[in-house]
């Protein structure tokens, strides 16, 4: 399966952006769905994750309750809703797909990034 990100950008502190991850050459509604971040200088980390049919997710301590992963196997693509973003959230975020349970790492299929910047 293919992964391609988009709708990152600069946003200032306390904003929100909603990114949004299109799947192609898969059978999308298969897939686990994780979002992870890499920001300079440091390793990627996890961010959320949501099962093939959305009735699972699972997030960073560091996003609980200001980013909402979600799905619309319709339409073959996961978003990431991110709200209160802080410039500790700068990072470049990629998308990722796998099959079976929702898990924080294992991930087989990755998508180019899409470079998130916050201002303070």
């Amino acid at each position: 399966v293919q992964l391609q990100a988009s709708g990152g950008g600069l946003v200032q502190a306390g904003g929100s952006l909603r990114l949004s991850c299109a799947a192609s050459g898969g059978t999308f509604s298969s897939y686990v769905m994780g979002w992870f971040r890499q920001a300079p200088g440091k390793e990627r980390e996890f961010v959320a994750a949501i099962s093939w049919i959305g009735s699972s997710t699972a997030y960073a301590d560091s996003v609980k309750g200001r980013f909402t992963v979600s799905r619309d196997n319709a339409k073959n693509t996961v978003y990431l809703r991110m709200n209160s973003l802080k410039p500790e959230d700068t990072a470049i975020y990629h998308c990722a797909a796998k099959l079976g349970a929702v898990t924080l790492d294992s991930y087989d299929f990755w998508g180019q990034g899409t470079l998130v910047t916050v201002s303070s």
